[in-house]
């Protein structure tokens, strides 16, 4: 029954996959292309040289020619300088290992240990393993020979310069939507889980709610972390790529749109936890009074309508509401100001846990003030 699920599942994935790449534009489309322009990069080397050019080592055009189609130029560019060296290697120290012991067995025992040591060196990347790989074939197949060395080194020049070529002149990758869909996803995020403490806090919450806010308050950080790769990703799209310039495309939001959704994670993050703490038998802080409470629901819709705003002004089709911001950031100035009027109602430990609630949204309010704004020059 658990196999059956799982396969139901997996299943049902994999369709969604399918139809995404057919219907819209995303990652699963990307991957589709750059898979399709592997296969033809594959099938195009061992064209030449399998078949036309009848090569006797014409594995190694394909074989390089697949793994060169990678996520962008440079990376193909670089992946292929790396797996010419590691074959080189391969291929000579399985040479001499062989010349030295004259037995495949013995030249095994001693070529592959220093293959293998080259497989794990970081300067060669994921292409290391062609180290060992290369010499088990080398031996394998007893082709020892200047000739068999000169015709394997050049078949693999040949298919890295189709890889490479195809990557390139074929729909070349820039990755720019990753920036965007991380943008995106950090302004939905922090809006619905604003909307869900409202909604809590309205209704009763308890700890099992505050502790669930809290993660996902700190699942925030995973698109944070997948925005810091997007930007990495962009950048190196942008080397040796021919597509910056043959493909028109949208420029990635500016930076500033990074810190300030960064910063509202880690204050969501910080409100949050001072919430789990005034909550359950064990918190560390008393919980705020009833009253107090009340001023949180419109507190944080009011602030996920500001969240909301700056979403849709991501959205280049959309021009922003600013006079919808602004009366959403009133709506919370004044709701957190009724929150401050608690403070010295109450005794000492009440009005610590009302303060601390008081300090951490505030510093939350002024980040949404800020806004997306680029950093000022000083």
């Amino acid at each position: 029954m658990a196999l059956r699920r799982w396969a139901a599942w997996e299943l049902s994935a994999v369709w969604t996959s399918v139809r995404r790449a057919l219907t819209e534009a995303g990652p699963e489309r990307d991957l589709a292309i750059q898979s399709l322009k592997a296969a033809g990069a594959a099938v195009l080397a061992w064209a030449l040289v399998g078949w036309w050019w009848k090569a006797p080592m014409a594995l190694m055009a394909p074989w390089t020619a697949v793994v060169l189609v990678q996520s962008t130029v440079y990376r193909s560019l670089r992946a292929g300088t790396q797996q010419l060296v590691v074959i080189a290697l391969g291929t000579l120290l399985a040479t001499g290992a062989a010349a030295l012991t004259g037995n495949t067995m013995a030249a095994m025992a001693l070529a592959l240990p220093p293959a293998v040591l080259l497989a794990n060196y970081s300067r060669f990347g994921d292409q290391g393993v062609y180290a060992p790989t290369t010499a088990i074939f080398v031996l394998a197949y007893s082709s020892f020979s200047g000739t068999a060395i000169a015709h394997r080194l050049f078949e693999a020049l040949v298919g890295a310069v189709i890889g490479i070529g195809v990557n390139a002149l074929v729909l070349p990758p820039v990755h720019l939507r990753d920036v965007r869909d991380s943008l995106d996803r950090l302004g939905r995020d922090s809006t619905e889980l604003l909307r869900a403490m409202a909604d809590d806090v309205e209704s009763g919450y308890d700890r099992t709610s505050a502790e669930q806010w809290h993660e996902g308050a700190r699942r925030l950080g995973g698109p944070v972390q997948d925005l810091r790769s997007a930007r990495g990703w962009t950048r190196e799209s942008y080397r040796f790529n021919p597509g910056h310039r043959l493909r028109r495309h949208p420029d990635p939001p500016p930076g500033h749109w990074d810190t300030y959704w960064t910063g509202l994670a880690d204050r969501l993050e910080s409100v949050t936890a001072t919430l789990v703490d005034t909550t359950g038998e064990w918190r560390s802080l008393a919980s705020p009074p009833a009253p107090a409470l009340r001023c949180l629901p419109e507190l944080f819709r009011a602030m996920a309508d500001v969240c909301e705003a700056d979403r849709d002004a991501l959205d280049a089709s959309a021009a922003p509401d600013g006079d919808e911001r602004k009366e959403a950031m009133s709506r919370a100035w004044e709701a957190h100001r009724l929150l401050k009027r608690h403070l010295l109602e109450h005794d000492h430990e009440t009005a610590t846990a009302v303060g601390g609630l008081a300090a951490q949204t505030q510093q939350l309010l002024y980040a949404l003030e800020s806004g997306p704004a680029p950093a000022r020059q000083s």
